[in-house]
C-alpha cells in the first residue's frame, strides 16, 4: 500500500512538472523610439554602454536583418500589434497628432486582444501613438492596464496617463523611463499565476531628449547616449524583478525599435535614417531572450519584419489566430529557435502610402526616394536602384544595369503588391 501511495505521489509530481514545462511563457515586448541599429554595444557601439542588453543578446539571440514595418512611429506600431500592413487600416500616411481624431480601428485584432482571450493579463506601458479618443485607447484594444503617454514627446500637450486619468501634465520627461520601469515591475509583481504580456514602449531616444541623475552626463554619446543607457538600466531592473518573482526562466523578452534613428544615433553600416526609404530607416536592432525556450549566443541574419511578431507570439503563447484574419506577417519561430531561413520571398517597404522598396533574398530595389522636399519616383523615371546587400550593405552602388531580369521581376512583385493592398496613385512628379 505504501509503495502504491509513493508511486501515485511520484506520478502526480511528474504531471505537475510537465504542466509547468508546458505553461505558456510570459512575454515582455520592449519597443524603443528612434533607436538606431548601431546604438547598442552588441551592435557595435563604442560610445554607448549597454551591458544589460548586451548580456540578453549573449544569453539569447540577436537579429542582424530585422526590419521595422515602417519608417515612422504610428504605422510601425500599428503593424507590430496587428501583423497587418498599416495601409489596410488607414494608418500608413503620416502620424497621429494631438488634434487627430482617427486611430487604430476597432475592427482590427491586436496581439493584446488575442493573448487576453487566451488567458494572459495584458499591459501597455509607455508611448501608445495609435489614437487617443476612447475607441482608440489601449484599453479598447485588449490591454487590461495602461500607464503612459498618448503620442510622441515633441507634441503638445504631453500628458501622462494612468488608465484614462491624466496624472501629470506636462509629463516630467526626465523621469519617464524610470516611471515606465516601475509600472512594468509592479505589473509583474501583481501578475499572480496567470501568464502576462507587457508591451513596454519607451519614449526615448525620440527628441526632445531628457535624462535624470545618475544617467545625465554618463554617456560618451551625449544626451542621446544618456537616454539609451537609461533604457539599458531599465532592462536590467526588469530582468532582476523577473528573477526575484521566480518567473525569469519562462519569460520571453524581445527588444527592438520602431524605426531607425532620427537626427542623432547610428544606423550602423546602413544608409540614411528615419523617414527615408533606405535601409537605415527600417533596419533596427532586435534581441530575443527566453532561457526556457531559446538557445543562447546566436546571431541570425535571416530577413524578418515587425509584421511577423503577431503570428510568432501567437504560436509561442499557444493562441489560435482566427482563420478570417488576413495577416501580412509570417510565423518566424523556426528562424528564432532553430536558425531557419526566412519564410519571406519578399519584404515590402512602405513610405507613407506608397511602396518605396522591396527586398528579395539579398537584393533590395529602391523605387522611390527623397531629394530635398521631392518624393522622387525613381522607377517611373527609369532609374530604379538595385543593391546587393551581401556585398554593399550601405546601398552605395546600383547593380540595376547588370541585373535587368532581376529588376523586372522585383518591379512585377511591387505592382502585384500595389494591387493587393489597393495602393493609391502616387503624388504627381514634379510636384504641382
Amino acid at each position: 500500500m505504501r509503495h502504491a501511495y509513493l508511486a501515485a505521489v511520484t506520478l502526480m509530481l511528474a504531471l505537475v512538472a510537465t504542466a509547468a514545462d508546458d505553461a505558456p511563457p510570459n512575454i515582455i515586448f520592449v519597443l524603443t523610439d528612434d533607436l538606431g541599429y548601431g546604438d547598442l554595444g552588441v551592435y557595435g557601439s563604442t560610445m554607448i554602454s549597454t551591458p544589460n542588453l548586451d548580456a540578453l543578446a549573449e544569453q539569447g539571440l540577436k537579429l542582424t536583418s530585422y526590419y521595422a514595418p515602417a519608417n515612422v512611429c504610428t504605422p510601425s506600431r500599428a503593424a507590430l500589434l496587428t501583423g497587418r500592413q498599416p495601409i489596410r487600416m488607414g494608418l500608413a500616411a503620416g502620424v497621429i497628432r494631438p488634434e487627430s481624431t482617427h486611430g487604430l480601428p476597432q475592427s482590427e485584432t491586436t496581439l493584446a486582444t488575442l493573448l487576453r482571450n487566451h488567458g494572459y493579463r495584458t499591459a501597455m506601458i509607455g508611448k501608445w501613438h495609435l489614437g487617443h479618443t476612447p475607441e482608440h485607447w489601449p484599453t479598447a484594444h485588449g490591454f487590461d492596464r495602461f500607464y503612459g503617454v498618448p503620442y510622441s514627446n515633441d507634441m503638445i500637450p504631453f500628458p501622462l496617463y494612468d488608465g484614462d486619468e491624466v496624472i501629470e501634465e506636462p509629463a516630467d520627461q526626465a523621469r519617464l523611463t524610470e516611471r515606465y520601469t516601475d509600472a512594468t515591475i509592479a505589473f509583474i509583481e501583481e501578475a499572480g499565476d496567470a501568464p502576462f504580456f507587457v508591451y513596454l514602449a519607451h519614449t526615448f531616444p525620440h527628441i526632445p531628449l531628457f535624462a535624470a541623475e545618475p544617467f545625465r552626463g554618463q554617456s560618451d554619446a551625449g544626451l542621446y547616449g544618456d537616454t539609451v543607457e537609461t533604457i539599458d538600466w531599465s532592462m536590467g531592473r526588469i530582468v532582476q524583478a523577473l528573477e526575484e518573482a521566480g518567473v525569469a526562466e519562462n519569460t520571453l523578452i524581445m527588444f527592438t525599435s520602431d524605426n531607425g534613428p532620427w537626427f542623432e544615433g547610428s544606423s550602423g553600416a546602413s544608409r540614411e535614417r528615419k523617414g527615408a526609404t533606405w535601409e537605415g530607416a527600417y533596419r533596427v536592432p532586435f534581441i530575443a531572450y527566453w532561457p526556457a525556450g531559446l538557445p543562447a549566443n546566436r546571431v541570425i541574419d535571416a530577413a524578418v519584419t515587425g509584421l511577423d511578431m503577431f503570428p510568432t507570439l501567437a504560436r509561442v503563447a499557444g493562441a489560435s489566430v482566427p482563420e478570417e484574419l488576413e495577416l501580412d506577417g509570417a510565423d518566424i519561430w523556426p528562424v528564432l529557435s532553430e536558425g531557419a531561413d526566412t519564410p519571406h520571398e519578399e519584404i515590402l517597404f512602405f513610405n507613407e502610402d506608397q511602396i518605396a522598396a522591396i527586398r528579395m533574398g539579398d537584393w533590395r530595389l529602391v523605387v522611390r526616394s527623397y531629394y530635398k522636399t521631392w518624393d522622387v519616383p525613381l522607377a517611373t523615371a527609369g532609374y530604379p536602384l538595385l543593391f546587393d546587400l551581401a556585398r554593399d550593405p550601405g546601398e552605395n552602388y546600383s547593380m540595376a544595369p547588370d541585373e535587368p531580369e532581376r529588376v523586372e521581376r522585383m518591379l512585377r512583385a511591387i505592382e502585384a503588391a500595389n494591387e493587393r493592398f489597393e495602393v493609391p496613385e502616387p503624388p504627381p512628379f514634379p510636384p504641382q
